[in-house]
């Protein structure tokens, strides 16, 4: 199996890749190194690499490690946004759903019918009509259809599952989903393919300083506790929910705060809600939606205040009762917690300011120049990563001492889109070429793009790699040794949390199969045996921390079981507490 790193590759992230990218992070003089590796971090990495600019991005754990891994799996306009008159916030991440859809990541953003079902007479249908109307329109629309009016039978033909009363018609409209760990880490693959430097599993620890001006950051190897200086002309901060924790290290005030909102997510089987289209319900304070993932329905989610620990956001029970009541409340056959097959929750960096202009932001991002040669950037909304990154790095422009170009990242597909719409027409002659069925190849399209032969390559010399996996069958096995050798897999949790869904898509949450994902990776990322019984006893505690918490009645409770776990990155340091 080939796992030499090819510089003419620079999107394979893999073990020999990292061993390189820490030397180049002490070696050269970067323009702009990113700090956090969500979907802001690696687009400004994208961003800074396609203006030519040197750029480097550090992430203390997994690329998508925090909220970009735990959204509700929309690439949408904020239909709700509309209501509060957040129309530039809704025009803008409109334009993006249609950018991505069309150019930048068809592959991976899809179009998803939605029914809004309505529940008044007389005055909702036009109300809601109205605003659709904008939604459909306001953002340059032209790769989903547009609204469609249906009757109560006509809501009920298509959503069965609907009791009968709980509307008196509905409005059938488009928007759309992603993985958005895998649309985030190839975002990140891409800016490598552009020249950053991607590593994961490195912490900053501290700032560089010449006087005043901020020269660059102090990095720590959270896996074996290596140090070292990275130079740069600029340094972004785009650590989402950790943004004032790393502030704190530079010793700056904010010109903002960020505020976590925790929300959680229940994942149920398809088949226990009957309905050919996503399902968005009003509630009391927002919205639930109710969206279709593959062989399951994904269901949230909250919105609540979260103090405790950053990296682990734990779901209570009184969360998860949250869901299954609001849900229940129009479902003929009521759901029931023997009916949960996962539960995710992430925070949302939701800008707190420090005085009355900037308290008042929510959904809308900010970036502020902290220091000479420090930007910060926090807020927004996942759809909008592109623009946000874009700002970041328009920030910089007067630290670095060459003229620096435009963004383009809108005239730039991630890697694997290129082809992909010839390449779905050509499933069935793929599948015979590799011996899958068209189903499989359609599925792997949808994962990897034009990326698909690569994959596949891993299994040239070893047939067994396209058998799926004994307690995972969704997957196969070659993209368990994929995700270790190309996607900068360090563990068994980054395996089976981001680069499948596996944690959340099945009910022994990856537990059953643990070993043979470890016994895949190991090989290729040098684990002894130890280490292979550490990584999979590591992550069933992680697993039994999970569930257990999800009983607790209080975030305290919840989150001190969660805590308890041990971690798979052990030398991760303790967060920098943020002055009062």
């Amino acid at each position: 199996m080939e796992t030499e790193f090819d510089p003419d590759r620079p999107a394979d992230l893999g073990p020999l890749y990292r061993e390189q990218a820490w030397r180049r992070l002490s070696a050269e003089q970067f323009d702009v190194v990113v700090i956090g590796g969500g979907v802001v971090g690696v687009g400004a990495a994208l961003d800074a690499a396609t203006r030519g600019l040197r750029v480097a991005l550090v992430e203390a754990r997994d690329i998508a490690s925090g909220t970009s891994s735990r959204s509700s799996k929309m690439f949408h306009g904020g239909l709700r946004y509309l209501e509060q008159l957040e129309f530039g916030l809704v025009r803008e991440a409109l334009h993006e759903r249609e950018l991505s859809l069309s150019l930048l990541a068809p592959h991976l953003v899809k179009p998803l019918p939605f029914l809004y079902p309505l529940t008044h007479r007389v005055w909702e249908r036009p109300y809601v009509a109205a605003g659709i109307f904008l939604y459909d329109t306001m953002g340059g629309a032209k790769s989903v259809p547009g609204q469609h009016h249906v009757t109560r039978s006509g809501a009920l033909r298509v959503a069965p599952a609907l009791k009968r009363d709980s509307l008196i018609g509905g409005i059938r409209y488009y928007d759309t989903v992603v993985d958005d760990a895998r649309h985030s880490l190839t975002v990140a693959r891409t800016a490598a393919n552009y020249g950053a430097v991607i590593r994961t599993s490195t912490q900053v620890v501290g700032f560089l300083r010449d006087a005043d001006r901020i020269m660059g950051v102090r990095v720590r190897d959270t896996e074996n506790a290596e140090t070292a200086e990275i130079r740069a002309h600029c340094v972004i901060n785009a650590a989402g929910v950790w943004t004032d924790e790393v502030r704190a290290l530079s010793k700056q005030r904010g010109r903002f705060s960020v505020r976590a909102s925790k929300g959680v997510h229940i994942v149920v089987p398809r088949d226990r809600i009957v309905s050919e289209t996503a399902i968005i319900l009003r509630t009391a304070t927002s919205v639930l939606f109710v969206i279709p993932w593959e062989t399951h329905w994904i269901i949230g989610t909250t919105d609540t205040d979260w103090h405790l620990d950053l990296a682990h956001p734990a779901a209570t029970r009184k969360d998860i009762d949250y869901l299954l009541e609001t849900v229940n409340e129009v479902l003929v056959t009521p759901l029931s917690h023997d009916d949960i097959e996962g539960v995710y929750a992430g925070l949302r960096p939701l800008l707190a300011g420090e005085d009355e202009a900037t308290s008042k932001l929510s959904r809308e991002h900010a970036v502020a120049v902290v220091a000479p040669g420090l930007v910060s950037i926090a807020g927004g909304k996942y759809t909008t990563y592109r623009v946000m990154a874009a700002d970041a790095v328009d920030a910089c422009v007067d630290f670095i001492p060459t003229r620096v170009a435009p963004s383009i990242t809108e005239r730039v597909p991630l890697i694997g889109a290129d082809g992909y719409f010839a390449l779905i027409n050509q499933c069935e002659s793929l599948g015979e070429k590799y011996g899958l069925h068209p189903y499989r190849v359609r599925r792997l399209l949808n994962r990897y793009g034009s990326l698909i032969d690569e994959v596949l390559s891993y299994a040239a010399d070893d047939p067994s790699l396209l058998r799926p996996l004994d307690a995972a069958p969704q997957y196969l096995r070659v993209e368990v040794v994929y995700a270790a050798i190309d996607e900068a897999a360090l563990h068994l949790e980054d395996v089976l949390a981001r680069r499948t869904r596996i944690s959340i898509e099945y009910a022994h949450r990856g537990v059953d199969c643990a070993q043979e994902v470890a016994d895949l990776i190991a090989p290729i990322l040098g684990w002894d045996r130890d280490k292979v019984d550490f990584e999979v006893s590591t992550y069933r505690a992680r697993v039994e921390a999970e569930v257990a918490s999800q009983q607790q009645p209080d975030d305290e409770s919840a989150d001190a079981l969660r805590a308890a776990a041990p971690e798979s990155r052990v030398d991760i340091l303790e967060p920098v507490p943020v002055p009062e």
